[in-house]
């Protein structure tokens, strides 16, 4: 098949095959411009000037920051939804960067003249289409809080009763993280973007991708074709959600051991009761297809593992009991997670409690152990070539070749006192919102902010090496909450106020730090585009905002049409699994008390498999060449399987990345072009079909008054 050279795009407008024949709209179906010829650019310094890009006079647009604020609100609505599902969240990078294009690339072409030619028309470029991506990788990556910090309060009785009484507060919250993380991000360009010349693989190839749509016709052909599946694979995956909430058991969830059951293979309910079920979700078929096999058969696995072995064997033994769900059907549920008996958790957990401690021992100890190694080979570098020697004049430790360049001008930067200021502002409004609204005293609070930043430096550097920036951050959550859990118990607090502490201040030290990952990554994508730094300070700023009050009103919206997210029955029969808030809200309790609420036996499990994974980065990292790393267990995704009870995600994910591979295999060219759209459009389509949903339960017209039950073993098992 015939393949685009980037520098053919650039050289006529039109690609060209490897026989030298110009390839047309007509043909391009069989066309992709290759990843590997990126690679010949040095991605630690910016893009060579395109000598036929005509000059961008105006980067930062309202149509740039009202497109960008929208397709971050898709994206952020769709991680609400999956992230109470079952914690996993993606980002708006590539997804802004390609739908931004299609839709600015079109409504460009309206005349300057008119009223909405002033506002939407004009040339569009990719600087401005970097801005796009920054504001909305901005609006769609602060909805973390809401899938764990924060339902973890109402699960734990610190809140009012209803998230609608608290909307002061929890927009407060989402201030402290978003505002704080946002600011602190300007020193860190110049550290990790302009002096170490940290890669972003993410960041880098939004801006090659960017950069390839506006190649002349190339690049609007490739564009067009990218969107057009992005668009189809959204609108299939939302209309297939919202017709199955009519009819679960026969669209969504196939309960085959509840089936077999009712044939008169009686033992077969186990797999029901353990959760061993087929559910056709497209959100995580493209997120396996993202994932990679790797990371989701180590999901898949480290199901198997807990659910299939461990589980068992812990109900068998008499370590672990389940909750009967009916007196007629001997279902039981293995999966309660209410904290309002403490006592029980020790006596008679479930066994998703007893699971939850050895998968957030293993995801802490493997993901620190991971990112320390990967980031002491530059920092040691880093080290050598800065230290003194005699042989070396100490005025040229910091020399410009040393440093590197920043090819960003002056007068497009932004500048220290204005970033002085806003971070102070910062500081102090954090600090504030935190003693007002939550009572945590100035110190607590500072000391918050001061995790933030250190923290932020572990993600920035193991995103910037590795692009595993989900991994620091779920190690900073964990971190901060222990550190609190140690300042709370060091004032002799009281349990609630304890755990008050240990919520707030954590949440807004893990939230700052994960919003400052992805806005360094969007300054990567800026630095090798060529972007002002300011403009996009400027874009992060307006999609910040968006994403305060989007994801409130969504948190509310979900809670009011689910209210188990917040208060899950005895037998756990919720739709939303929320393992991210289960293990939030264990923590705190756990580091809260006097004594540790946590079974023997689990917690000698938990450092036995923190042992093994911490050696298996070793032997990785030591003994093992690195093009056989993927034969390597993630053990941060078997560590996710211990936490996610819903064992049917890691089916579907396992699936999906099988279906890439051998997709990949018979077309390169059809994958590389298709690949990403549709994957992203599965996850945002699924999304916005489950916001969608909330609003139909809202609005009393939902499944549950108009569908059938046929093929559930309950109708809330569905779904």
């Amino acid at each position: 098949m015939p393949s685009v050279r980037l520098e053919d795009v650039y050289a006529s407008g039109l690609p060209r095959d490897s026989a030298g024949n110009s390839i047309d709209e007509k043909n391009m179906d069989d066309a992709e411009v290759e990843p590997e010829s990126f690679a010949t650019f040095d991605v630690s310094q910016p893009f060579p000037i395109d000598p036929t890009e005509s000059e961008e006079t105006h980067q930062l647009t309202f149509r740039a920051l009202l497109v960008g604020c929208c397709l971050g609100a898709i994206v952020g609505a769709s991680n609400i939804y999956l992230g109470l599902k079952t914690g996993f969240t993606f980002g708006s990078q590539l997804f802004g960067a390609i739908f931004g294009f299609a839709i600015l690339k079109s409504i460009s072409r309206l005349p300057e003249s008119g009223i909405f030619g002033r506002w939407f028309g004009g040339h569009f470029g990719p600087k401005e289409n970097c801005t796009v991506q920054t504001a909305a990788s901005a609006a769609g990556g602060l909805g973390g809080l809401f899938v764990s910090a924060v339902p973890a309060m109402y699960r734990l009785h610190l809140l009012s009763e209803k998230p609608q009484q608290d909307i002061g507060r929890l927009i407060a919250l989402m201030m402290c993280s978003g505002f704080f993380g946002v600011v602190f991000v300007i020193p860190l360009r110049k550290h990790f973007i302009v002096h170490q010349k940290l890669t972003f693989p993410t960041p880098s190839a939004t801006a090659f991708t960017i950069r390839a749509l506006h190649s002349g016709k190339a690049g609007a052909i490739v564009a067009r074709k990218k969107s057009r599946s992005l668009i189809i694979a959204i609108v299939s995956a939302f209309l297939f959600k919202v017709v199955s909430l009519y009819a679960p058991g026969i669209t969504w969830d196939w309960h085959i051991g509840w089936t077999l059951y009712r044939l008169g293979f009686t033992s077969i309910i186990a797999l029901d009761n353990y959760g061993w079920w087929i559910e056709f979700t497209p959100a995580f078929f493209g997120a396996g297809q993202l994932s990679g096999l790797n990371a989701s058969w180590s999901f898949l696995g480290g199901s198997v593992l807990a659910w299939g072995i461990i589980a068992p064997f812990l109900i068998a033994t008499g370590r672990a009991v389940g909750v009967s769900v009916s007196d007629a059907f001997p279902l039981v549920t293995y999966q309660s997670m209410s904290f309002d008996d403490v006592t029980k958790y020790v006596t008679s957990p479930s066994p998703r409690y007893w699971l939850l401690w050895p998968g957030v021992f293993i995801m802490l100890v493997y993901s620190a152990t991971d990112v320390l190694l990967n980031a002491s080979a530059p920092l040691y570098s880093m080290w050598k070539s800065t230290r003194f020697t005699p042989s070396r004049d100490p005025r040229d430790w910091f020399s410009t070749e040393m440093e590197g360049r920043d090819y960003t001008s002056k007068e497009d930067r932004i500048p220290t006192w204005a970033w002085v200021s806003a971070l102070s502002i910062a500081t102090v409004m954090s600090v504030a919102l935190l003693a007002t609204q939550f009572h945590v005293n100035v110190g607590e609070g500072i000391l918050a902010l001061i995790l933030a930043f250190l923290f932020s430096f572990i993600g920035v550097q193991s995103a910037g090496h590795t692009d595993i920036c989900i991994n620091p951050v779920t190690t900073v959550a964990k971190a901060s909450q222990l550190v609190f859990g140690g300042v709370g118990k060091g004032q002799g607090l009281q349990i609630k106020k304890a755990e008050t502490l240990n919520l707030a201040a954590g949440a807004v030290a893990a939230g700052a730090a994960s919003q400052a990952v992805d806005m360094c990554g969007d300054l990567k994508t800026g630095y090798l585009l060529r972007a002002k730094p300011r403009n996009q300070f400027v874009a992060q700023l307006c999609g910040s905002v968006v994403a305060i009050f989007l994801t409130t009103g969504l948190f509310i919206l979900f809670t009011t049409a689910t209210p188990c997210i917040l208060y899950p029955p005895v037998d756990d029969t919720c739709t939303y699994g929320a393992p991210s808030v289960a293990a939030w809200a264990a923590v705190a309790l756990a580091v809260s008390s006097p004594n540790l609420p946590i079974p023997s036996s689990s917690g000698y499990t938990a450092i036995a498999l923190g042992i093994m994974s911490v050696i298996s980065v070793f032997v990785k990292h030591f003994w093992i060449p690195k093009k056989y790393w993927h034969f390597v267990p993630n053990w941060n995704a078997v560590g996710l399987a211990f936490v996610v009870p819903q064992v049917y995600y890691a089916i579907a994910m396992a699936v999906g990345a099988t279906f890439n591979f051998f997709w990949q295999r018979r077309s390169p060219s059809t994958f590389d072009m298709y690949m990403y759209p549709i994957s992203a459009g599965l996850l945002a389509g699924e999304g916005l079909g489950g916001v969608f949903g909330a609003l139909l339960a809202v609005c009393g017209v939902d499944g549950t008054k108009f569908g059938t039950a046929i093929g559930c073993p309950g109708f809330e098992f569905c779904g």
